[in-house]
């Protein structure tokens, strides 16, 4: 007899599962409520099945790991605060930092934690929506095109669409970041997709109160490699043309060139990711005038610096700043995202008013660097003596430290890789209520997400490492052989860039 945990991402409101049982199929679901929307046509697997040897098994198993972490009871299936529509849409400028999520981390509020999980998603969305297997000619591509992107993923429920994709190219300080295939590739050879800015519809808008702008940044691929081209050291962002009235302001050199690198060869990179960032919110923020707007920029890993970096850059260009003089609420949420910058840094963006949320596993060792010695845990007089130093590196904005210990599903001893998992950190602010409490899951996002690509549930939950795989490895059967499919081509830019870059003075005419 066989049990199917259906999959589910949708992290709106708080609930319990429903068993339902199929007597044709031999089988039971654990059906976890969520909005309606269209199912995935993909080949990733949208159910997962695992053995067992009675019905009851794999829920027996789950109440004796959450009995065994701890003896606090579980009081009642209501105890967690129901989110309605209203909640969010009167809530959301305390959601995005307004008093610095003061009173709203310790105890957790439960909009908060919905948020969060859901930028987080849509931050996994760039991980699921990359394609990076070098035995294709599409390799460092997106998956699929972006007015399908959220459908494909099965993420329309979410009530955005993208606007624009990103892309970056290849640089010499971060390698390893990029994938390339080892065939010759049909549609560049020099750029990756590293993101996507997206914007709520209508009714989405109507539910959490304005218009929101979300930036999200891809991390790496592949491992933690990338940690070994940080070179530690700091520039100054004005040799980057990036603004500042303040000379001493610096950032760390590669995440910079990543940021700012261009190729006038490539028709995906002839801009910078710089440049596609602040042209796309020039020309959004022009869309909707008179509308209540808010910029969120999301990212995992590598993509939390560049998140960081474009949060810092959109405010000081002063691209928040409407027509009518009113300022766009600018928030970073980043999820194990290392440090960025130097003590200039931070204090230009607090002055600048960008905050910032970092979530992140306390045994995750990215966050940890760079300033691995120096850093802003340091005493302030030490902190005064060493911060001009080019390896001195303090973190910006308010900190959600979790600890993957503290959940009765995962490993107590955690690889680097799993420790830095973003799945498994959106399943920690689930079950995460405040320091000093018992982990309980508050959304019950399905728990089988976490080893999505990673080895992190203990064994007796019956899920299989890195259960999520093409088939077939995308090769399909045509004409009597297997073949790789035909690709559109990705969207490159669209032919108004240049004059939203003019507007926002980073191109001086239409020929640059």
């Amino acid at each position: 007899m066989a049990i199917n945990v259906s999959l589910s991402t949708s992290a709106l409101l708080p609930f319990k599962p429903d068993i339902v049982n199929s007597p044709s199929q031999k089988c039971f679901s654990l059906q976890f409520p969520r909005q309606t929307y269209s199912k995935s046509s993909h080949k990733t697997p949208s159910s997962l099945k695992v053995s067992s040897k009675s019905t009851d098994s794999l829920s027996s198993t789950i109440t004796k790991l959450e009995e065994g972490k701890s003896p606090v009871p579980n009081n009642s299936e209501n105890q967690y605060p129901k989110i309605t529509i209203r909640n969010i849409a009167d809530k959301w400028q305390e959601i995005h930092g307004k008093n610095n999520w003061s009173g709203l981390l310790d105890p957790m509020d439960p909009i908060l934690r919905s948020e969060l999980i859901r930028y987080g998603e849509m931050t996994q969305a760039t991980y699921d929506g990359f394609f990076f297997d070098q035995y294709s000619q599409y390799c460092g591509t997106c998956r699929y095109m972006h007015l399908e992107f959220f459908q494909k993923l099965g993420l329309d429920h979410l009530g955005y669409y993208v606007s624009r994709y990103l892309f970056a190219t290849s640089t010499l300080k971060f390698p390893k970041f990029f994938r390339k295939s080892v065939f010759p590739t049909k549609w560049s050879s020099n750029a990756n997709w590293i993101g996507y800015v997206a914007v709520s519809n209508d009714e989405t808008t109507a539910r959490l109160g304005r218009r929101d702008i979300v930036i999200c940044w891809r991390g790496t691929v592949t491992g933690l490699e990338w940690l070994e081209d940080l070179m530690s050291f700091q520039k100054p962002i004005s040799d980057y043309k990036i603004q500042s009235p303040e000379p001493n302001v610096k950032a760390e050199s590669g995440f910079l060139d990543l940021y700012t690198d261009k190729d006038p060869s490539c028709r995906y990179c002839k801009f910078s990711a710089r440049e596609q960032i602040l042209a796309e919110i020039k020309k959004l923020t022009e869309k909707y005038p008179g509308e209540e707007l808010s910029i969120t920029i999301t990212g995992h890993s590598l993509g939390g610096a560049l998140a960081v970096l474009s949060a810092f850059d959109i405010a000081e260009t002063a691209l928040q700043k409407m027509e009518d003089s009113k300022r766009v609420k600018v928030c970073a949420f980043t999820f194990a995202g290392p440090r960025v910058g130097n003590v200039r840094f931070r204090e230009r963006m607090e002055k600048l008013g960008v905050k910032v949320l970092r979530v992140f596993n306390v045994h995750d060792v990215v966050p940890k660097s760079p300033g691995l010695l120096l850093n802003e845990k340091l005493p302030d007089a030490a902190l005064k003596v060493v911060e001009g130093l080019p390896w001195c590196y303090t973190h910006v904005g308010v900190e959600l430290a979790l600890d993957h210990t503290n959940s009765p599903y995962l490993k107590e001893h955690a690889s680097l890789p799993n420790a830095h998992n973003l799945e498994a950190q959106l399943h920690l602010l689930d079950g995460y209520h405040g320091k000093g409490t018992k982990f309980e899951l508050a959304i019950e996002r399905d728990i089988a997400l976490v080893n999505k690509s990673s080895d992190f549930l203990k064994d007796e939950l019956l899920v299989p490492p890195s259960w999520k795989q093409d088939e077939n490895k995308g090769m399909v059967f045509q004409n009597g052989r297997w073949v790789e499919p035909e690709r559109p081509k990705p969207d490159d830019h669209s032919s108004d860039v240049h004059h939203h870059l003019q507007k926002v003075g980073l191109l001086l005419n239409s020929s640059e």
